[in-house]
């Protein structure tokens, strides 16, 4: 928990707020559905209206379904236990999409590198993609009206599958999110949104570049165009030029909802992500009542997966499952942390001081911008947290060395003496050969050891890390991951041609 103010006084009436997180849901199966057909094409489109024939059923969408995965983690788990090798499990578990950044991050952690490093190593291609922010509206709705609480838990899912710019994406997404359910006007939460990323980051640079277009007085188009060309260098597919395709909706929609999914549609590129995301914020300011019956009526009340496991996982099969399952936890959490706005039926009451606060970017600057993608975290002895940063990187060839920080972070036990030492196999060495760190309520404590390689004996060379603390005769064992240089390779593919090829088959199975 992050936010350590005195209690909220602040109120979000629960009627209002069941309204909103239906219509967040709804939104993000209209938007996913309208944009499928179009996903991966880099050229303009002129949708008006759902190209599919539906039949009463949306198109299944990777965007929502990932988000399942999570509440059923909250719901298990219990939101404030939640961390990102927790979720790391369940993504190993319930998730079986393999493509893109998705399969890569499930490789990196079934060799070990458990997040963030799984979102960081051998991801070159799609670390800064889509996958993170497209899933962001479930912390938005445990947590409303509170983004530097929401983004704790956004940094946790984001870097399981992607770092820098693909976290930034979703840390953006998810304070514009959540922020929407006390703030109306939209330029406003743009603007709350930024204040929680880098302001020299590529995703604020985007989104900048959106309302910059927009307020030159040129068309979506123009706008569109001049994105495309700041974004050329990191390729398509990837986070910020999309994000900024969501604003571009947002802003030259002008609060009507077919507008501003379908203008998010024509952009190209990522379309299912750009129309639900953009699809879920205006649910999320309209509310589900507000969301024309034109929009809804063609897809339905149900939930399609598709890159979930359906049998094992106990998901919602329905929106309104969906949005009673999620407001039971977010009552859940505001009950157990007094800082959070209140869920209740009294008249909705957020005062202008809190609603300026919202752009406060200390607590993000501080605990999240700040956190490194090379570094694991351990718990050690069911209450201290041991964080080991690969200050060059995991990947090593023989004969090379990498330098580790050892990292005790300030834990409920005081003064007591942690003693760590590699075990090497046979060729390698580290200087020390082992250090200590203490453990303090309030100080935390660090050390440096550079680890030499030897031979690998595979792919990947486990170093047993000796734990020894220095009232305990047991120690404790972790491993530490080293990847063999060069031995990993991410086997990237054309995306045009795969996405050809993908329409291709799906216009096949609509003949058929």
């Amino acid at each position: 928990m992050f936010n350590t103010s005195m209690p909220s006084r602040e109120n979000i009436n629960l009627e209002r707020f069941r309204d909103q997180v239906l219509g967040c849901w709804t939104g993000k199966n209209i938007g996913g559905t309208l944009g499928a057909p179009f996903e991966g094409r880099r050229e303009t489109q002129n949708v008006s209206f759902y190209a599919q024939d539906l039949a009463g059923e949306p198109a299944p969408n990777d965007d929502l379904d990932l988000q399942l995965i999570w509440l059923l983690a909250v719901e298990e788990q219990g939101v404030w236990k939640l961390n990102e090798r927790m979720l790391a499990e369940y993504w190993m578990n319930y998730i079986v999409a393999p493509w893109n950044e998705y399969g890569i991050g499930k490789t990196n952690i079934a060799n070990g590198l458990m997040p963030p490093l799984s979102g960081a190593c051998n991801n070159e291609r799609w670390k800064f993609s889509n996958g993170a922010w497209i899933r962001s509206e479930i912390w938005a709705c445990l947590f409303p009206g509170s983004p530097d609480e929401a983004l704790h838990f956004a940094w946790m899912d984001s870097c399981v599958d992607h770092c820098g710019e693909g976290i930034y994406a979703e840390l953006f997404t998810t304070a514009l999110e959540s922020a929407a359910f006390v703030v109306s006007d939209l330029r406003e939460l743009i603007a709350i949104g930024l204040s929680k990323i880098p302001a020299d980051c590529r995703v604020a640079r985007a989104v900048k570049l959106a309302v910059a277009e927009f307020d030159r007085g040129g068309d979506w188009r123009t706008a569109r165009e001049a994105i495309v060309k700041d974004s050329s260098d990191l390729g398509w597919f990837q986070a910020p030029a999309n994000v900024a395709f969501v604003v571009l909706g947002l802003l030259y929609g002008q609060g009507d909802f077919g507008r501003t999914i379908c203008t998010a549609t024509n952009c190209g590129d990522d379309t299912d992500c750009t129309a639900a995301t953009a699809g879920a914020i205006l649910g999320i300011m309209l509310g589900r009542s507000g969301i024309p019956r034109n929009w809804i009526e063609p897809i339905g009340e149900s939930i399609k997966t598709v890159a979930i496991d359906p049998f094992n996982a106990s998901v919602p099969r329905t929106l309104n499952d969906l949005t009673a399952r999620v407001i039971q936890q977010a009552k859940l959490a505001a009950m157990t942390n007094g800082t959070l706005p209140r869920l209740t039926d009294a008249p909705s009451a957020v005062s202008e001081e809190y609603i300026a606060k919202l752009k406060d970017n200390e607590i993000v600057r501080t605990r999240i911008w700040e956190r490194s993608s090379f570094e694991m975290r351990f718990t050690i002895n069911c209450n201290l947290t041991l964080g080991i940063e690969y200050l060059d990187g995991p990947e090593l060839a023989p004969g090379e060395a990498c330098r580790l920080r050892f990292h005790l972070y300030p834990g409920s036990t005081d003064n007591r003496i942690m003693h760590v030492k590699p075990i090497l196999p046979e060729g390698w060495s580290a200087a020390p050969g082992a250090v200590s760190l203490i453990s303090h309520f309030r100080r935390e404590s660090d050390a440096f050891i550079k680890l030499s390689a030897g031979e690998f004996d595979g792919p990947f060379q486990y170093i047993p890390i000796e734990i020894r603390f220095q009232d305990r005769f047991c120690p404790e064992v972790i491993q530490l991951p080293v990847q063999r240089r060069g031995a990993v390779s991410a086997g990237i593919l054309d995306t045009v041609s795969c996405w050809d090829e993908l329409h291709r088959l799906n216009s096949v199975r609509q003949i058929r």
